[in-house]
């Protein structure tokens, strides 16, 4: 990944496939430029190219992959840092419709970008030729962005889990609560007391918008949390483990290897090894 002087702009380039890669897409707007992607969200396995965006409003489990990129025609990404806060504002702001029997869905999509939402990312990429003007007018593209993608035909998609978690669902309160719980043990039911909500609805409501319960997308945090320490080189696999919340050393093995494909230090090794880990980011 890229960065750019514009601060929450990235891009992304790759001359060839890469490994399905697993990791946590971040509140995010992601369109690829050329090249072919697949997603894994959930049990979905889905496809997408040139002109189609992966939009998160949640900090989404998810497993990544390349294919379609070479020396001659790499893939090419572009993402753009979202605030869920943001989406919300706009919606207040521009007054966009919110339909009375909207309901909760799953916190990431795959969607065709229009011609003006096209335009639009076009203007936001012109802007890193000229970084006086990057710096004044990149914040008021960034909003044009979010407008077009809210006043397009997935807007609902885009703002339905901002929207609906503001007015009642507490989804994104609970999410927060497990980010900052996720290496300590817990029931169920504290996180339903801290979210206010019923376990049975916190069970449904949770898994409409993350595609797996509580708990599951809590192992998904601790893994991926230790991935980033063994990565980083701060720690080893039993110190990781501890780290992330696991007791039992073989138990962190193996629920590591099922996610990732392989033990921890030979997948960081084989990670290292990498000369693109583009797969996640867009």
């Amino acid at each position: 990944m890229i960065s750019t002087a514009i601060p929450f702009l990235s891009l992304i380039k790759s001359s060839q496939a890469t490994e399905l890669t697993r990791g946590i897409v971040l509140p995010s707007f992601c369109m690829v430029m050329q090249g072919q992607k697949k997603i894994q969200l959930g049990d979905q396995m889905i496809q997408y190219g040139a002109g189609e965006y992966l939009i998160s409003t949640i900090d989404m489990p998810a497993a990544g992959q390349i294919i379609g990129a070479s020396e001659a025609a790499p893939y090419l990404g572009v993402r753009v840092e979202l605030d869920p806060r943001e989406i919300a504002a706009i919606v207040l702001e521009a007054k966009i419709d919110i339909p009375a029997n909207l309901k909760s869905g799953p916190g990431a999509f795959v969607g065709k970008a229009d011609e003006e939402l096209r335009q639009t990312v076009g203007k936001l990429l012109r802007l890193l030729e000229t970084p006086r003007d990057a710096a004044f007018l990149a914040d008021a593209v960034k909003r044009e962005i979010l407008y077009r993608l809210l006043t397009g035909e997935n807007g609902h998609l885009v703002y339905r889990n901002v929207v609906i978690d503001q007015q009642e669902l507490g989804i994104g309160k609970a999410i927060n609560w497990l980010k900052k719980n996720f290496n300590r043990h817990f029931k169920v039911e504290e996180l339903a007391e801290a979210v206010n909500m019923s376990v049975s609805s916190l069970h449904h409501k949770f898994k409409a918008v993350t595609m797996m319960g509580p708990l599951q997308y809590q192992k998904q945090l601790r893994l991926n949390e230790a991935r980033k320490l063994l990565l980083s080189g701060v720690a080893d696999a039993s110190t990781a483990a501890y780290e992330v919340g696991y007791e039992s050393q073989s138990q962190f093995s193996r629920e590591y290897r099922r996610l990732f494909g392989a033990p921890p230090m030979q997948d960081v090794k084989s990670l290292r090894m990498q000369s693109d880990s583009a797969a996640l980011q867009i």
